[in-house]
């Protein structure tokens, strides 16, 4: 996945006014979304292979369908994710490039912090 497409053209976070009340509390909200391990494991199985059926992000994850099915529709709700049909199949993306960023970043200070140990393995 390319990052090309997140934030394009928007002022940098030290360049921003300081956030306020309204912007925090919509901060605040979009990581309570994140903040779930199932979500966070669709996030990555979709950063890594885009366009998967709730049937493949299942068997990926080792879950029942319902399960991945409810907390996909929590992701579509919040607009981090989208549906597409392809054929008799629902497919799943991610809307914004910024998302995978955010994991990225996340998972390099849960690593920086020690939080989970520093993984030099690439998946193919």
């Amino acid at each position: 996945m390319t990052y090309e497409n997140c934030c394009p053209e928007k002022p940098t976070l030290a360049e921003r006014d300081l956030i306020n009340e309204n912007q925090a509390v919509a901060v605040v909200s979009l990581f309570k979304v994140l903040s779930n391990d199932t979500r966070l494991k669709i996030l990555h199985a979709l950063v890594r292979e885009p366009n998967l059926s709730v049937g493949d992000i299942a068997t990926l994850l080792q879950m029942k369908v319902q399960a991945v099915s409810n907390q996909l529709q929590m992701l579509v709700n919040q607009n981090i994710i989208k549906p597409n049909r392809d054929g008799n199949f629902i497919k799943y993306q991610i809307v914004d490039d910024c998302t995978a960023i955010l994991l990225e970043r996340a998972w390099c200070l849960a690593e920086d912090t020690g939080k989970i140990a520093i993984s030099s393995e690439v998946a193919q």
